[in-house]
């Protein structure tokens, strides 16, 4: 794991990623950087990680410094090394249906779906937000489980119409409490995978809980939802690495 200044929500999260290395009994390295880190200390120090046998997966948090390239720093990270499936060959995998890792959001949302014993094939799925880390990938997941995908965002006009035909609805805009109850079809699975802070400063997701809840079929919480599950998927992801570094070794 790798972050780079101290943005509080990192260290949050890559202090959750290091605490389920310990409790799986991975092993585990962290580099916590300045700020002021450059491109090449920072390129170095993923070249050594990439040609170091006993580091599976690499992850390094995001946001960057505005002084670091996002995208020259992931597509430096080895692709089978990229738990995060943020590399363009694994989101080029993903596309096409044939993918070793998904990212971490997108991933555990469907495990909570299977889990929950929730159809997908033939369902309406509407996907708020196209992101790289969300949007995108999760409409592909979707569409590879044969649902009927469609991607909202800023610029889908008449949105409450587009998403009360949602059965499955995933909210991943990063807006707090956007999804109200005339947005819902009554009895869709709602999922949220914001996570923002309310007019309080209370954590809070993209969906507005109290009003959504009494007319959804199902509905996950934040906290409490997928949060918990996308760092499941991370450790997933590295255990596949492993196993595939094996194999290549023939042991």
């Amino acid at each position: 794991m790798v972050i780079v200044g101290d943005d509080p929500a990192s260290q949050v999260y890559v202090a959750n990623k290091e605490k389920a290395c310990t409790e799986l009994g991975m092993y585990s390295e962290k580099y916590a950087l300045p700020a002021e880190t450059t491109e090449e200390e920072l390129l170095s120090l993923i070249d050594r990680l990439n040609h170091d046998d006993k580091i599976h997966g690499i992850l390094v948090q995001l946001p960057l410094p505005k002084h670091l390239d996002d995208k020259l720093i992931i597509n430096h990270i080895l692709p089978e090394k990229d738990v995060d499936a943020f590399h363009p060959a694994n989101v080029g995998k993903i596309m096409i249906g044939d993918f070793d890792f998904v990212p971490c959001t997108p991933a555990g949302v469907m495990e909570l779906i299977r889990e929950s014993e929730v159809p997908v094939e033939g369902k309406e799925c509407v996907v708020i937000g196209r992101s790289n880390i969300v949007g995108k990938p999760m409409s592909m997941l979707l569409l590879h489980q044969n649902g009927t995908v469609t991607i909202c965002h800023s610029r889908t006009k008449d949105l409450k119409d587009v998403t009360r035909r949602a059965d499955i609805l995933v909210a991943a805009v990063g807006i707090p409490k956007f999804v109200k109850a005339d947005m819902v079809k009554p009895g869709a699975v709602v999922i949220d995978v914001g996570m923002d802070r309310d007019e309080n400063g209370k954590l809070c997701g993209d969906v507005d809980f109290a009003e959504v809840e009494p007319i959804a079929g199902a509905i996950t919480p934040v906290p409490g939802g997928v949060g918990p599950m996308t760092i499941a998927m991370l450790m997933r992801n590295t255990l596949t690495a492993a196993k595939r570094a094996h194999e290549k070794k023939g042991c």
